[in-house]
């Protein structure tokens, strides 16, 4: 039996609820099935019975890391290629790829389908207006926080993506450091 799993940067609040509240707003279809988060790796099935060997994989990854800050401001899209409108990183873009490439090594190696883009999706798979409304209402947006450690995600059957597991790194502690924010 395989599950399916995915490693992310979770967002603090106000920012998880913030950017949670866009994608409803503007009618993306997964808004209640996946949290704001940064991708790290994407749905990846995973043998059931193996899954120890992932935890301990990702244990290890965090072990070596350290704590490191990311900031969002404005949005981008990956139109035509997709029809997805995101907040992109200005800082921690190399904390994030460097990070990423270590998770998918060892029981998770596996090539990407599309380059590596650390970002937080706002609006995918919606109308282009709302794509073009997403991209225009949040393209002053601007906050930042500390990265504390990455998580696991597992999709239920119900097709929701809940954190599993928590892996801090060597110098980090659990739990959102109060972000920064703005949308002007």
């Amino acid at each position: 039996m395989k599950r399916d799993i995915g490693v992310a940067i979770g967002l603090p609040e106000p920012v998880a609820t913030e950017l949670q509240g866009w994608r409803e707003k503007l009618g993306d279809p997964t808004a209640n099935r996946i949290v704001p988060h940064i991708t790290l790796l994407p749905p990846t099935a995973v043998p059931a019975d193996k899954l120890n060997d992932v935890e301990e994989h990702l244990r290890s990854v965090a072990a070596e890391g350290d704590p490191f800050d990311i900031r969002l401001r404005g949005t981008c899209t990956f139109r035509p290629v997709t029809p997805v409108v995101f907040v992109q990183l200005v800082e921690g873009i190399a904390e994030c790829d460097l990070l990423a490439r270590h998770v998918r090594s060892g029981p998770l190696a596996r090539e990407l389908e599309y380059p590596y883009h650390p970002h937080v999706t706002v609006a995918q798979d919606v109308s282009d207006e709302a794509l073009d409304r997403g991209f225009d209402e949040l393209s002053s947006y601007d906050a930042s926080f500390r990265v504390w450690g990455l998580q696991m995600f597992e999709r239920d059957r119900a097709g929701v993506w809940r954190p599993q597991r928590d892996f801090p790194f060597r110098h980090g502690t659990p739990g959102p450091q109060p972000p920064r924010t703005s949308n002007r």
